[in-house]
């Protein structure tokens, strides 16, 4: 039955082979070009990535510049504790001398027992450090009688000083400093009630 079936086949094959027809021609023409349009087809899918290489390629795009964007972060971090670092060489240089007429004073109250002349050499050791404090724009927050400012004062204690005197600051406890408007450190004050 198999062989009746090969047979009955291939006879079909050769009569269509035999028999040519004008449509023949035209219909082999369109066959060409339907299977040269398959094979235009599947070159391009071949071109064509497949959805898994697009992830795969985005994926590695994200890594490289999620790795980039970490390496940037911790340059720029890096550069920056460096300027903080270097930024505060100039200050500290500018206070040595002045850590150098300190241990002198030092010395030199070990040798004398004239005060007046100790406390001129405090008084002159304390002044040239004002003078570094205000070349670095540092100032002190003056507030003794003024009002209380608690955008730049810290209240540790308030005393009862009358009417004349209430919400003025009556003492400072602990001076405090200033870098053009911005406040180091607070003043600890005392107010009036």
């Amino acid at each position: 039955m198999k062989k009746q079936t090969i047979d009955l086949e291939q006879d079909m094959k050769q009569d269509e082979t035999t028999q040519e027809t004008p449509e023949q021609p035209n219909t082999e023409a369109a066959s060409d070009k339907v299977a040269d349009n398959e094979t235009n087809e599947s070159d391009n899918v071949s071109v064509e990535p497949s959805l898994e290489e697009q992830i795969a390629a985005w994926r590695d795009k994200y890594l490289r510049l999620q790795a980039e964007f970490d390496n940037f972060r911790k340059r720029t971090i890096k550069e920056k504790m460096e300027l903080v670092e270097r930024g505060c060489e100039g200050a500290w240089k500018s206070i040595l001398p002045i850590l150098d007429d300190m241990e002198r004073a030092v010395a030199a109250s070990k040798k004398s027992d004239d005060i007046e002349a100790l406390r001129q050499g405090e008084e002159l050791v304390m002044k040239k450090f004002e003078s570094v404090l205000q070349a670095a724009g540092i100032t002190a927050i003056d507030c003794i009688d003024k009002p209380f400012n608690e955008e730049e004062q810290e209240a540790v204690a308030r005393f009862a000083a009358g009417d004349e005197k209430r919400g003025l600051v009556i003492d400072c406890v602990q001076r405090g400093y200033k870098l053009g408007d911005h406040v180091l450190r607070y003043a600890k004050v005392v107010v009036g009630e």
